[in-house]
């Protein structure tokens, strides 16, 4: 009778979990649902207003102009789902843009300039990742920080003027489009579609994505499971200043200017699309797809 009991209240728990996980991707759903008739009926209302609104030159120059936050919120997507969130990503954004550009107004190759920008990123991102894992120091408080610390850099290495001049070899990853069948997409586009699907593979098909979910769905049940906690709050942190570079590079390379005010207040928009796009803060649920 005891057994019964008991069996009968175990069966009970998980029809409330399975109750409660279905509540919630039906929530998440109906959400990006609502997101995209938002989105639907705007453009419609638009689309009306003004006949130029549909065309694909100004779709493409909309996707252009939000690819590089996108590009940096795949990366605090993996943060988030991580059970973190990272304030930082403006400025490396603008920290980033500074040194590619510093380094090519000094004559330096385009490629290699490029590489000094992304490796710094992902190094900042590195040492939000120690500080957070290792201090015990809570991720709002790393950031926000680190958030300040960089802009101040930012100002400092420049005095607080742009940098402008940039040469034409780097001016091409902002400014060319590329034509695909019947249409000319802009390269930061097609750069953020592919990062957008890398992102979604490695979080869904890969060893470290299913850590990312763990660790952000319970960290203390991650750790016994042999999860190494530490070492993933490392790496989406650095993962996650690694895209922030990337965005500040492309913009950088549009705008033809990289400057010390560069992608200020980002973070807020870069933390709003993610949570928009369906991801909860709480951490552990969500995907790059919403």
């Amino acid at each position: 009778m005891k057994r019964t009991a008991k069996s009968g209240k175990i069966e009970t728990e998980r029809s409330q979990k399975k109750f409660s996980g279905l509540l919630i991707n039906g929530l998440r759903r109906s959400q990006v649902i609502t997101i995209l008739l938002i989105l639907i009926a705007m453009s419609a209302y638009l689309s009306i207003h003004t006949r130029t609104f549909l065309t694909s030159y100004n779709v493409f120059n909309i996707l252009r102009a939000f690819s590089w936050i996108a590009i940096s919120a795949f990366g605090q997507s993996m943060v988030i789902i991580g059970g973190g969130i990272d304030l930082s990503p403006g400025s490396v954004m603008a920290l980033s843009g500074i040194v590619t550009a510093m380094l090519l107004v000094r004559g330096v190759d385009v490629i290699v300039s490029v590489i000094a920008g992304l490796i710094l990123g992902a190094f900042t991102g590195y040492i939000n990742g120690v500080l957070i894992s290792k201090t015990k120091l809570p991720p709002f408080i790393a950031t926000l920080g680190m958030m300040s610390v960089v802009r101040g850099f930012c100002y400092g290495i420049t005095n607080g003027w742009p940098i402008r001049h940039l040469p034409r070899g780097f001016l091409f990853l902002g400014q060319t489009s590329i034509p695909i069948l019947l249409w000319k997409v802009p390269l930061p586009v097609i750069f953020m579609i592919m990062l957008a699907i890398i992102s979604f593979i490695f979080l869904n098909n890969t060893k470290y994505g299913y850590h990312i979910y763990a660790v952000g769905g319970n960290e203390y049940s991650a750790s016994l499971t042999g999860i190494n906690v530490g070492k993933i709050k490392i790496l989406i942190y650095t993962l996650s200043g690694f895209f922030a570079a990337i965005g500040g590079i492309l913009m950088t390379s549009r705008l033809g200017v990289a400057a010390p005010t560069a992608a200020l207040g980002y973070e807020l928009d870069i933390i709003a699309a993610v949570a928009i796009g369906g991801i909860s803060l709480r951490g552990g649920e969500g995907s790059i797809w919403g």
